[in-house]
């Protein structure tokens, strides 16, 4: 879990170095590219799932709005990690499938600890702008929503493991396209810049408007990382800049 940063830490750091995105990353262009790429195509049980947020929160997308989405996107990831150590208790014998099981859980982990920091991204900036939050909507429901979905998250890992990356790459899509229309419908947060402690270790010098096109860029690794987790490397989405990325 990650912890309060040092000064002068970086997220990459503290999550044991492991970088996410090359040096000099365009995020601005990173973003038009996410919004110009189509979604995937959602299965029934995703589409009901974003639904379900609409229909609770609204279409627009807002602060609480995205706060949601960090509060479920660590739980598929704590689900794989729990089905790899399980893995390890019958299976450690095995040295091939011993290394799978423990790539697993180091994927589990990390993705965690930077889903972790996206959710503390978007408190502070909750902070910052003073936005009222009710104890219902946006403390009890988001953990009760957070609950069923553990639930339905726990299970999938058990019984069609693949399944759970396709589901979860769904989700890590529908996130990454959320946090690009975000700052597309707030051109003010480039105008803000992210000074606390936290923003300056996840992202130093930038505005409120890089803070959130670097998340949705991460979204798009975690989507990434799960198509190719259950076979599905065609439908890997590249960076824009290829030059850069290389």
């Amino acid at each position: 879990m990650a912890t309060m940063p040092e000064a002068g830490a970086n997220m990459n750091e503290l999550l044991g170095g492991r970088d996410l995105h090359p040096a000099g990353v365009d995020l601005a262009r990173e973003q038009a590219s996410s919004l110009a790429r189509p979604r995937m195509r959602y299965t029934l049980a995703a589409r009901f799932f974003f639904w379900s947020m609409d229909l609770v929160y609204g279409k627009t997308i807002t602060l609480p709005k995205v706060k949601l989405i960090e509060v479920l996107a660590r739980i598929p990831y704590h689900a794989w990690e729990i089905r790899g150590y399980w893995n390890l208790t019958f299976q450690y014998h095995d040295a091939g499938k011993r290394a799978t099981a423990l790539e697993l859980v180091e994927l589990g982990r990390i993705s965690q600890d930077n889903e972790f920091w996206h959710l503390v991204m978007v408190m502070e900036k909750i902070r910052e702008d003073r936005v009222r939050e009710s104890k219902f909507w946006h403390y009890f429901l988001p953990l009760l929503i957070a609950f069923s979905y553990a639930v339905f998250a726990r299970l999938l890992a058990v019984v069609h493991l693949r399944s759970s990356y396709y589901f979860n790459a769904m989700f890590e899509d529908h996130a990454e396209h959320e946090y690009a229309r975000f700052v597309k419908e707030h051109p003010e947060l480039d105008q803000q810049p992210a000074q606390s402690e936290w923003a300056a270790a996840y992202a130093p010098g930038s505005t409120w408007g890089d803070v959130f096109r670097r998340v949705s860029l991460d979204e798009r690794v975690h989507r990434n990382e799960s198509l190719i987790k259950c076979g599905r490397e065609g439908q890997v989405a590249p960076y824009a800049d290829p030059v850069k990325a290389g």
